[in-house]
């Protein structure tokens, strides 16, 4: 191989640990974000559940 082709590949390598990297860490951040999403969700659905009276689908909103 030439030394020029050897440099390259070692650019093409450096740049593609770069990108993985990268996509680590937005991997890492999205995880945390889907936890709280779920912790949000499941907070939601309690209270939902623990509502006194079950919500109607055709009850009028107070302010109409």
């Amino acid at each position: 191989m030439a030394e020029d082709q050897i440099a390259r590949l070692e650019e093409r390598v450096a740049w593609l640990e770069k990108h993985v990297t990268e996509q680590d860490k937005v991997m890492l951040t999205q995880t945390d974000e889907l936890a709280k999403v779920r912790e949000a969700v499941l907070a939601i659905r309690e209270r939902m559940n623990s509502r006194e009276t079950p919500l109607d689908p055709n009850e009028r909103p107070p302010h109409y």
